[in-house]
Parts: C-alpha cells; structure tokens; sequence
C-alpha cells in the first residue's frame, strides 16, 4: 500500500507539469510565431513480484508478475504546424510558409532562429537602415551577415520577393534585386531546438546544424510573404479539453493517495 503513495504521487506531479505546459500554451495564444507544445509521457520502473506464476495444475503461466511505480514526464515537445496568417499594414512584416526559420544576430552575438517575422528598419553604423527585430537585433542573411542597405535607399519602398529577395524599384518603378535575400534556415529535428523567449529558438546537437535553403537545393523550399505574420497555432478548445482531462487524472491521482491512506488506517486499527 505504500507502493501505491508514491505511484499516484508520481501521476500528480506528471499532471502538474501537463497543467504547466497547457496554461504556458494559453498564455501565448495570441504570440507570434509561437508552436504549441505537449507532454510526452512515460512509465517508471516495474517491480517483479513473480518471476514465474503457475496454475492450480501447477502449469507455468506465459506472463510474469509485475507492478508499476508510476509515471513520469519524459519530454515536452513543440508542433511546428504552421499558425494562420495574419495581415499585418507594416512593410516589415514577414510570415514564412513552410518550414523554415529566419536568422537573427542576438545580443550576445550568438545567432537564433525565429519563425516571428516582426520586423522593422533601424538605424545602422553607416547612417543607412538595418532590418532588425522589435528588440534591435539584426536579421541575417542567406550569408550569415545583418541585412545593411545605404542611406540612398527610401525603406518604405522596399519590397520582399517570395524567396526573400529584397527589391527597390528603378526610375520605371520596376523593382530591381539589391542582391540581398532574407536568410530561411531549416533543420532536420525542429525538436531538438532549444526553446527560449521571445518566440526564439537555439541551436543544439539534437536539433543538427542549421540547412541555408539558399545553397540547398534537396529541401522543399519556403516562401517568405510580405505583409503578413505567422499566429500562434495554439487551438483554445483543444486545450481546454487537454486542461480538463488533466485535472480528472489529477484528481483520480489524489482519490488513490486517499483510499491507500484509509486501507493502511484500516490495517493499523486491527486488533
């Protein structure tokens, strides 16, 4: 019976930590770029009572005897189904359909991967502008650089091809490359990414290094759309039915921590 404590304590806290991951999924439904994420779960150690069980006959049974002692979580994963696309008036605003990243230049100088597409044109070192994120790190290019245009160019003129290419138009008013294309980068476990704020992304041994979509040519390629950002594809009623399933398992949890209680109460008042 005391078995039975410790096993619908490990279910109670596997269901917090679920409760933890789904509030977290509530709370960035409306964040940009932002993958909803999900408990993976898995069983603790088995307990061998029997090696071997026999019938009346004294015939041995084909399965053994064994008791769980619990649960446990074993990773919190991210489904990087892509979120709807909303229109958005800025110039700088850039969804990515497919399964790609973009590349920003952190603070730290270490480089991360987005899918929140966000941007907007700063003030660069050479008087020009810079295109950045809300927080004034620079995005990257398919060669790794920050995107720098001169100060001869008027930004709001600027347009994005679907490939990323940025455009400004001639005395026609045709656009024309500038000859610098917004960097997309894959990987081949989006999974392994480690996961930071701001709806950004680190690179780790799981994840494998970074594939440039510009120099490969064996990806399906994304498509980078100008005037539109990527939503959160968080979707509330399934999280809400997760909510509500998770606290009946919490408190199913909870019955069996009273009821082994009661019978080892029962078991202390025998005379």
């Amino acid at each position: 019976m005391v078995r039975s404590l410790w096993t619908a304590a490990t279910g109670m806290l596997a269901q917090q930590t679920n409760l933890d991951t789904i509030a977290n999924n509530l709370a960035n439904v409306n964040t940009t770029g932002y993958k909803t994420e999900q408990n993976e779960f898995k069983s603790l150690l088995y307990q061998t009572i029997q090696t071997k069980t026999t019938s009346a006959n004294g015939d041995e049974k084909p399965s053994s005897a064994q008791v769980g002692l619990g649960v446990r979580n074993a990773s919190i994963t991210s489904v990087f189904k892509e979120g709807n696309l909303i229109a958005n008036d800025s110039d700088t605003a850039f969804a990515i359909d497919g399964k790609g990243f973009f590349a920003i230049r952190g603070s730290d100088g270490n480089t991360y991967y987005t899918r929140n597409g966000n941007f907007n044109f700063t003030t660069a070192s050479n008087g020009g502008s810079m295109l950045a994120t809300s927080d004034g790190e620079p995005v990257l290019d398919t060669e790794g650089n920050p995107i720098i245009l001169s100060s001869v160019y008027t930004v709001s003129n600027i347009t994005v091809t679907s490939d990323g290419t940025l455009c400004y138009p001639d005395g026609n008013n045709n656009p024309q490359s500038l000859g610098i294309t917004i960097g997309v980068y894959q990987f081949s476990n989006p999974n392994g990414l480690e996961r930071l704020s701001d709806s950004r992304y680190a690179q780790t041994a799981a994840s494998g290094e970074p594939i440039n979509e510009a120099t490969n040519d064996n990806l399906d390629k994304s498509s980078v759309i100008q005037g539109y950002l990527e939503g959160s594809n968080v979707q509330v009623v399934d999280e809400m039915v997760n909510m509500i399933t998770t606290q009946r398992a919490y408190e199913l949890n909870s019955k069996a921590i009273t009821a082994s209680d009661e019978m080892l109460q029962q078991a202390n008042n025998l005379r």
